[in-house]
């Protein structure tokens, strides 16, 4: 049995391997094809008007791998999986490791152990070296064509404080860690707006406060007062001061402003947790941010519904050149697993579906696949 092991192990690590090369190598092409317009030119945000070089480029581009790897790590083992099992199946091969005393479940066993290794690896990738990788990227792009930024508007944070509730607007994150565009408006716990600031920079410092540069603060002073008829009726107070720099005391740290800034998929499983706690203590919704965190925890799970998708396809009849088709076919599952992955996320999120069930409907529905595909053609037949 431990021939037999490593010689199915080889055979499908060496395949996963050739299968993940392949999709990294076109995913790589796109990507410097999308870069190529932007050689040569700088932007007036950038560091010193740095021009950005076809090695920016390549080093963009090479930064991008861990998280290619990530999404196409699934995908590749089904292709890897079902090829080998396709062409032991072919070639007879598999027929003598079934008299040899492989039975159906020793050999779904084998590869639920070499999927297990692959979760391990998806989530290494996906929780660690791609979440790192991407904000270096985006760093990179950063220094070389202007601020990280969303939309027209940029991101927006809320924060409760002891005796106020502020919330904070900052247009966009430079490569050094400065903000660009700072808003921040404060009310009392009635629900009214007592103060405005507008800073043109703020920086992050280690004390939990911003440091604001150039700034203007309007605050609206509400005083009660009396009209001609003797009513009680409120009139407002501006009063406009501006400071070079001005300290504000708050928790929201680097790493919130850039969750809120870059794409959530491309976090850590920690650091998304910690933000949707945060999001959940100042009253905003989660609900995007809790299917994300979800589809983290079980995405390097579908490994091993891949590799149990798989097995099915050794105990198929093929007649000569019939491979090529079902690896096709094993295709087409994978990318349809990935666009229902992402689209059970969007629908999720319009519906208010539990977070957990739209990040685990996916994967559950195609284990059922498998566990039908398995008692038919492995039990049955």
């Amino acid at each position: 049995m431990k021939t037999i092991r490593k010689l199915i192990y080889r055979e499908v690590i060496t395949s996963i391997f050739w299968v993940t090369l392949g999709f990294l190598s076109l995913f790589l092409f796109f990507d410097l094809v999308d870069e190529l317009p932007a050689i040569g030119k700088s932007s007036s945000f950038g560091d010193d008007g740095q021009v950005y070089l076809l090695r920016h480029a390549l080093l963009y581009v090479s930064l991008q791998i861990p998280n290619h790897l990530y999404e196409l790590l699934p995908i590749s083992v089904l292709i890897g999986t079902i090829f080998v099992m396709a062409r032991l199946a072919q070639s007879s091969e598999f027929t003598i490791l079934r008299t040899s005393g492989l039975g159906p479940w020793r050999a779904l066993r084998l590869l639920l152990v070499l999927g297990g290794m692959f979760v391990v690896l998806s989530f290494a990738v996906g929780d660690y070296l791609a979440p790192m990788t991407d904000r270096g990227a985006q760093l990179l792009k950063a220094k070389y064509q202007g601020r990280i930024t969303i939309g027209q508007t940029g991101a927006w944070l809320k924060e409760k404080q002891t005796y106020s509730n502020s919330i904070v607007n900052v247009r966009a994150l430079t490569s050094n860690n400065e903000m660009h565009g700072v808003r921040i408006f404060e009310f009392d716990n009635k629900g009214l707006v007592i103060s405005m600031t507008e800073a043109a920079s703020a920086q992050f410092r280690e004390d939990n406060a911003w440091l604001l540069k150039k700034t203007q603060r309007t605050d609206f002073q509400i005083r009660p007062s009396l009209d001609g008829a003797q009513k009680s009726v409120e009139s407002a107070n501006v009063s406009i001061s501006r400071a070079d720099e001005q300290r504000w005391p708050t928790d929201i740290s680097a790493e919130m402003v850039s969750v809120a800034l870059l794409k959530p998929d491309r976090m850590a499983t920690y650091d998304l947790f910690n933000y949707v706690q945060h999001l959940k203590a100042n009253g905003q919704t989660a609900q995007r941010y809790e299917i994300e965190f979800w589809k983290k925890v079980f995405y390097p799970l579908s490994c091993l519904v891949m590799v149990f998708l798989a097995l099915p396809f050794a105990y198929l009849h093929f007649r000569s050149g019939s491979v090529t088709s079902y690896v096709f076919g094993g295709v087409m599952i994978g990318i349809s697993f990935f666009l229902l992955n992402n689209v059970f996320g969007y629908i999720g999120n319009l519906q208010s579906w539990q977070p957990w069930l739209a990040a685990a409907a996916p994967g559950m529905l195609y284990t059922v696949i498998s566990l039908g595909a398995f008692g038919w053609l492995v039990l049955r037949r």
